[in-house]
């Protein structure tokens, strides 16, 4: 697939693409383009596709601070915004990285964000994980912080009341999680003032999450899905020898010829067809991606087909953010229903 012109391409229109409509009533475009780049795309390949993708009918861009290219980006958007697309057209979510966690940071850390993005206010706004737990940049699954800390509910409330007040002081229209579990969410559920208003998870064909999907549609909450094609793109020390490929699997392989494209492009429109929000990251095959969300859908047997491809294929574990020797990734996802004790 060859890289797109977006001067040349024809617009894709943004209202043909479908919309998540949250607790509050605001609308989110069933589909984005993600940001994380890995190490493997600069900031300023980044920030290209970003217009590229406006360019051809893209609304929701996902971004964090973490990403180290929100500076970039930001440029753009007001590229984007020059180009007389208005603000209210688009949705745009940042997050809260782990090592701002601390009532003093909250604030601060999403004023730097809206800086960097040249925005007066954020759509969305995440608690990126639910652990306080800081690494470097590029550091491998080996990696190990001595100051890491685990899930402390009366902690982590306190981040969300500085989330809450974002919103009182309107900075940001809605507040998430990201990277939570059934317990963890539960606890927050009962105690939020403003509950969150969607919870970003890794979601795909070989990973679909069916008790946290059902958990958190049930509770209002809008399932935002990374990782929607797999994570083909992560660096070689983050994989495991169990990981699976979405996009290689015979099934999906075989949807994807029957339908004329990629086998990304399935697991995108499984996903939006799923009533997921899935973030696609490409620079080079963004419209693909979206073309596939307003084309010709998966036939109900198809969508049943890949309901039954689930390996609870984790790739995203988060092994940098154990805090003490000894432990499994595992003890991160609350697998045994009960969140992991110190």
């Amino acid at each position: 697939m060859s890289k797109p012109n977006p001067s040349a391409a024809t617009t894709i229109n943004p209202a043909a693409v479908p919309q998540r409509t949250l607790y509050t009533g605001a609308r989110m475009p069933a589909v984005g383009l993600g940001t994380f780049g890995s190490d493997h795309v600069s900031a300023r390949e980044i920030a290209e596709a970003v217009k590229g993708a406006a360019a051809i009918g893209y609304r929701h861009f996902d971004c964090a601070a973490v990403y180290r290219n929100e500076a970039e980006i930001g440029l753009s958007f007001e590229a984007i915004l020059q180009s007389g697309i208005r603000r209210e057209e688009l949705w745009i979510t940042s997050k809260l990285w782990n090592d701002q966690h601390g009532e003093d940071d909250v604030i601060a850390s999403c004023r730097q964000s809206l800086a960097d993005l040249r925005l007066d206010y954020l759509d969305l706004y995440l608690v990126h994980w639910p652990f306080p737990n800081f690494h470097p940049p590029g550091c491998d699954v080996t990696s190990r912080s001595p100051h890491a800390r685990p899930y402390i509910h009366e902690n982590y409330m306190k981040t969300w009341r500085k989330m809450e007040e974002l919103v009182d002081m309107g900075l940001v229209r809605h507040i998430g999680t990201s990277n939570m579990t059934i317990p963890k969410l539960q606890l927050l559920l009962r105690d939020a003032r403003i509950k969150p208003a969607v919870n970003e998870m890794e979601l795909h064909p070989h990973f679909q999450q069916p008790e946290l999907f059902r958990f958190v549609v049930e509770n209002g909450l809008q399932p935002v899905g990374y990782c929607p094609i797999g994570s083909p793109g992560r660096p070689e020390r983050d994989r495991t020898p169990e990981d699976t490929a979405p996009t290689e699997d015979p099934a999906i392989v075989e949807i994807a010829r029957r339908h004329g494209i990629h086998p990304a492009v399935v697991c995108i429109k499984w996903a939006v067809q799923r009533g997921q929000a899935p973030i696609p990251f490409s620079t080079h095959h963004y419209r693909a991606n979206l073309e596939g969300v307003v084309g010709d859908p998966l036939t109900d047997d198809e969508m049943r087909q890949i309901a039954g491809l689930d390996r609870n294929c984790r790739l995203i574990k988060g092994q940098v953010f154990l805090w003490k020797d000894g432990q499994s990734w595992e003890d991160l996802w609350d697998l045994n229903g009960e969140i992991t004790p110190p």
